[in-house]
């Protein structure tokens, strides 16, 4: 076990929360986006996470195959993937929005903005219990080296 993996683990879940606070904070801006680049309604993003190996566990074997990992290595958390919602857009009828098909329906985002910010609270309550642990760890090291140091 190395001196800073307590560092690296608290590091990465708080790069991967920061990663989905990004996305729900970009999911709740354009809820009310009808028109993107390719000229449909924004499509909301999931991210996805994975279980990963530290870079200092995975320079300890050659082969980095994660069954012949041993089962109690340090691991942390990344980001895999950043997917588009498969949920249909919600038909709203505004014959006067510039947006409007031949029947006069709005094809709007499928975003619950309260879904979203309880998203958002619960990425950023993980954030702030893996800075928690990233203190808890520097306030040890600190204290064992006051200790040394005698």
């Amino acid at each position: 076990m190395s001196f800073f993996d307590g560092y690296d683990v608290a590091s990465s879940g708080m790069s991967a929360q920061r990663t989905r606070i990004n996305i729900v904070s970009t999911n709740i801006a354009n809820a009310q986006t009808t028109h993107g680049v390719n000229g449909e309604p924004y499509k909301k993003q999931n991210v996805v996470f994975e279980e990963m190996l530290l870079d200092s566990q995975k320079k300890l074997s050659q082969n980095n195959s994660f069954e012949k990992q041993d089962p109690l290595s340090l691991r942390g958390v990344g980001v895999k993937d950043i997917i588009e919602a498969k949920d249909q857009p919600v038909m709203k009828y505004e014959p006067e929005h510039p947006d409007a098909n031949k029947d006069g329906y709005v094809a709007y985002p499928n975003i619950n903005p309260v879904i979203e910010m309880t998203d958002l609270i619960e990425a950023t309550r993980s954030y702030e219990a893996n800075l928690s642990a990233f203190k808890t760890q520097k306030d040890i090291d600190t204290k064992t080296l006051e200790i040394l140091k005698g």
